[in-house]
């Protein structure tokens, strides 16, 4: 099968197009013909970096949609020709860069009907991202005041919508040219960040969602209420914080994202009934992962298209 790997970390020019052995599967474990597979920032980074993956040769990607090939002793749960999409295991679980991948059965959900592979590839690691940190970390419901920052890429415009799907009131964080789009996710407010610090025009907060982080953690706790909850896709940015969240009765949480069958399951719900719909900002061929990796991302996700 054709798969995207690399003999060296660098930049885009060190993917390439290599042929490798198709996978079988083992006990528990299916293999998915790949159709689409989401790009996400971690994919950069460990290109660069290998810091999760290891030193190469390896075909990075997580994020999976694609049609079940064949499947391993005592699974039950699909069959060939099923239609299905996943995060694979995260971080060790990386592969979605090729033509087929095999993963644990219940790393895998069927997808719905409503969303095409290219939208369901956009949805796994950013969307799991998002509902673990506002339902399963912060326990949003109805009435929850929550910040959102960077709410038009590929986890905020995700984490809009589960928000808003679970009864919070949502205040994004935006520049001029993104205002209008997370209103058309469902933000009850948007604020210019470049013209205005929301930590003097917010309060009572219940959960700050932060994927940037610079001063946002320190801000955050001026406008989170005591009791609430800061959570952070960079638990790195967190421990400067730590006394001063102490000290307010705010709870700090650093979060990495895992591969999760009852969020994904939840996920899919949400798509299935239309409150829950990812934006696909360009697609690549499997070829130009390099570029799709280098070209920047304005709203939603990047999709490599697996023909």
């Amino acid at each position: 099968m054709r798969a995207v790997s690399q003999d060296e970390l660098g930049g885009p020019e060190v993917l390439r197009i290599v042929e490798i052995a198709r996978p079988e599967p083992g006990m528990g474990q299916i293999v998915v013909r790949v159709h689409a597979a989401g790009v996400n920032p971690v994919d950069v980074m460990n290109r660069q970096t290998g810091l999760f993956v290891g030193p190469p040769p390896f075909v990075l990607g997580w994020d999976v949609s694609g049609t079940v090939e064949a499947v391993g002793a005592g699974v039950t749960l699909f069959r060939p020709g099923d239609e299905v999409f996943g995060l694979l295991p995260f971080p060790q679980g990386h592969g979605a860069y090729a033509e087929y991948v095999v993963g644990p059965t219940r790393v895998f959900v069927p997808k719905p009907a409503d969303l095409d592979h290219v939208q369901a590839a956009a949805l796994p690691l950013a969307g799991l991202t998002a509902w673990q940190a506002l339902v399963d970390t912060a326990r949003i419901g109805e009435g929850s005041r929550v910040v959102i920052t960077g709410p038009a890429g590929g986890v905020g415009h995700l984490a809009v919508q589960i928000a808003k799907a679970y009864g919070a009131h949502v205040i994004g964080l935006v520049v001029p040219d993104t205002a209008d789009y997370v209103r058309s996710l469902g933000a009850d407010e948007v604020i210019d960040y470049t013209t205005t610090d929301f930590s003097n025009v917010v309060g009572d907060v219940d959960v700050v969602f932060d994927v940037i982080g610079h001063d946002y953690p320190s801000k955050a706790l001026r406008v989170l209420k005591p009791g609430g909850t800061l959570v952070s896709t960079l638990p790195q940015t967190l421990p400067a914080v730590a006394g001063t969240a102490a000290e307010r009765g705010v709870r700090l949480a650093g979060l990495f994202v895992e591969a999760d069958r009852l969020g994904l399951t939840a996920l899919a719900d949400l798509a299935a009934r239309g409150a829950l719909r990812p934006t696909v900002a360009q697609t690549f061929p499997l070829e130009e992962a390099g570029r799709a990796q280098s070209t920047p991302t304005g709203q939603g996700k990047t999709v490599l298209v697996v023909e």
